[in-house]
């Protein structure tokens, strides 16, 4: 008898939990949504048959929590769990509870879990099987003292990883012995706090490669296949942004070798269903020989490449699989078209630092596939992953992917908070980016030329100063005003205000007069909403004959805060306040150089100061947990610490201060 696949439960929450619903509701599959108290208003909740409250806010306190998802499906008559991916989607435990519970199990099976969702019991089968790994230590002996030896053995650089888990969580690069010992400790910490596991393994670090993987599918009768690579060299903190596909580096011959690779090494722990096998790739050698990176045993992020690129629904073959039909495609069935790529939006800032907030205004791109879970009113806490959705590009060469991506990215609204929006636009235009030419350090490299090319212009500033002076109401459309309109604004990373005196001319012009310089505007509101009070407009500003689209929307605070959003020749995402009728002193200042202050939402893991100690610039302070990634805040310069008006474990917000010092004597 086939196993039964007719009531879903999802054990997801956000866009992988809507991408799920949305082809089990087409295949005619009823679903249930689950939640915690943070997520009472998720878009996912919506959109599911049914949906469940877990309770709690943390992850440990709802998605995390086996005996609640299992009394979820039970409640609700499921006779089936899809994971999706992250929490529980690679725990060997969850899937053999839900199938001890009588349940069906989208996933693979709990014992090629255990084989290949560990990094090391992963490269102990490859080996095993052919599969080629960089040299490493992947013991259980998890002493210092070990970890030491073997570093002394295999010389440096070093990658210390998580055995379990992934999202570059549990990573560190180790450059000298004296780096080891704080870097064991580090990631054992974030891997205990991410995965509940501290294992680690280590192994010989290539400085310039490309991250490449193979997604594969396989069916209960032992079939297997791939359906090419994804090049997913382009990360921030050992996460993807970026993923393409086919890899501009990779050919028909190395597509085979890669696939044929991965292929055993699934086949060897009697794998099912969707999984992907990560590789790095030595391109500065002429034989381009690759390793074995881990297999993620689930759904990846960035499963959309591939499915654009073959057409084919990855989320139906999991659920056919699950009961229990085969394959429907052989190998040499399998057809890739085109270029296919994706970015990641997540709520953080161009330094990669995670950001909370509420969204105030919401768009979408119009000719892109968007995976998301946004939607106006949308809180991001600090509770979950920052990624916020996925653009998908598809087209017949990949210089016309990049195209209609920029042109997506630029469709995109989302303010309220800090995005990564305009650093991934500014991103995939990079010149060695658009040559195919970006390795894993591309990043760590070009991330400053990158910022370049989001520092607002002058022109821009100017713009974006009149969409907020005029974005309740349009200047005088009849009338000119005999009188200048002095206007100041302070804008966000800038400590002196952007002063300007505005003439009204009637008809929608207006004249900015900025010391010796003088420009002439015309505004023209295109769009005027308020949506579950939230206020944000659209304003077309033409300055000195050239025109520009504004989106804007107020956060609150006072003075009022915007987040704008400029397009034009200059695209440019800021922060900006209306301090027309505030003193001076109220206008932004440069910050103190005598506190730290926090600056985002998150939990203090660790104090490494307390009052009266003496700190060197660039000395550890404290560590912040956020969005499941560890942050380590350091000393701007050298002083004594006068105050620390904090705790370990306690949860901090924004501009709340941390450490106070004073000069050292």
């Amino acid at each position: 008898m086939n196993p039964q696949v007719s009531r879903l439960l999802i054990a997801n929450r956000g866009e992988i939990a809507r991408r799920v619903i949305r082809t089990a509701q087409r295949m005619g599959i009823a679903t249930v949504a689950v939640y915690s108290d943070a997520d009472r208003n998720a878009l996912h909740v919506q959109e599911a048959d049914t949906a469940v409250a877990l309770g709690g806010t943390l992850s440990s306190e709802s998605y995390l929590r086996i005996d609640k998802l299992l009394q979820a499906a039970r409640d609700t008559g499921a006779d089936a769990v899809h994971p999706g991916y992250g929490f529980l989607s690679e725990n060997a435990e969850f899937a053999q509870a839900v199938i001890d519970a009588g349940l069906t199990w989208v996933g693979p099976p709990p014992e090629a879990i255990r084989a290949l969702g560990s990094k090391s019991a992963a490269k102990a089968l490859a080996q095993k099987h052919g599969v080629p790994c960089l040299p490493g230590y992947f013991g259980t002996d998890q002493s210092d003292a070990t970890f030491t030896q073997h570093a002394h053995r295999l010389g440096f650089p070093l990658m210390v990883k998580a055995v379990a888990g992934g999202g570059g969580r549990g990573m560190r690069l180790v450059s000298d012995m004296r780096q080891l010992l704080p870097a064991l400790h580090s990631a054992r910490s974030e891997a205990l706090a991410g995965f509940g596991h501290g294992d680690l393994l280590m192994e010989r670090a290539l400085l310039r490669p490309r991250h490449i993987e193979v997604q594969i599918m396989a069916d209960t009768q032992g079939h297997c296949i791939h359906l090419g690579e994804r090049d997913c060299s382009v990360q921030r903190r050992h996460q993807k942004i970026i993923e393409e596909s086919p890899s501009p580096a990779v050919d028909a011959a190395l597509r085979a070798q890669l696939g044929q690779a991965a292929v055993a090494l699934a086949q060897s722990a009697g794998y099912v269903g969707a999984g992907t096998v990560e590789f790095l790739l030595d391109e500065a050698r002429a034989d381009k020989p690759f390793y074995l990176m881990e297999m993620n045993t689930r759904l990846q992020v960035e499963h959309p490449v591939t499915e654009v690129l073959t057409g084919l629904d990855l989320v139906e073959w999991q659920l056919r699989i699950a009961r229990g039909e085969a394959l429907p495609l052989k190998q040499a069935d399998v057809r890739l078209h085109g270029h296919a790529m994706e970015v990641r939006l997540c709520a953080e800032d161009e330094h990669f630092t995670p950001q909370t907030g509420t969204v105030q205004a919401f768009s979408a791109p119009t000719a892109l596939r968007f995976d998301h879970a946004l939607h106006v009113g949308a809180v991001v806490t600090p509770h979950y992953d920052s990624m916020l959705g996925k653009l998908i590009a598809h087209a017949p060469t990949r210089a016309e992917a990049i195209d209609r991506l920029q042109t997506g990215l630029d469709q995109t609204a989302v303010l309220g908070l800090p995005t990564n929006r305009a650093f991934l636009a500014a991103c995939i235009q990079h010149p060695i980016f658009r040559a195919g030419e970006a390795l894993i350090p591309f990043l760590t490299e070009q991330a400053d030329t990158v910022r370049e090319r989001l520092q607002a212009s002058a022109d821009a500033q100017t713009v974006a100063a009149l969409a907020v002076l005029y974005a309740q109401h349009p200047p005088a459309q009849h009338m000119a005003s005999p009188f200048a309109r002095p206007v100041r604004m302070g804008f966000a990373g800038q400590a002196n205000a952007w002063q300007a005196a505005v003439h009204e001319l009637g008809q929608g012009l207006v004249r900015v007069h900025q010391g010796d310089v003088t420009h002439t505007a015309l505004i023209q509101h295109a769009r005027n909403t308020h949506t579950k009070g939230a206020h944000h407009n659209t304003v077309a500003v033409t300055l000195n004959g050239v025109r520009w689209q504004v989106q804007a929307a107020h956060t609150g605070g006072m003075p009022l805060r915007w987040h704008v959003q400029v397009q034009g020749t200059h695209r440019t995402e800021l922060w900006l306040s209306n301090l027309s009728h505030s003193a001076p002193a109220s206008g932004p200042n440069a910050p103190t150089a005598t506190l730290l202050r926090a600056p985002f939402n998150g939990k203090l893991i660790a104090l490494h100061v307390r009052e009266g100690d003496s700190v060197k610039q660039g000395d550890a302070l404290l560590v912040i947990e956020s969005m499941k990634l560890e942050h380590t805040l350091t000393a701007v310069r050298d002083g004594v610490v006068r105050s620390v008006p904090v705790s370990t474990g306690q949860q901090v917000g924004p501009g709340q201060v941390l450490v106070q010092w004073q000069e050292a004597t």
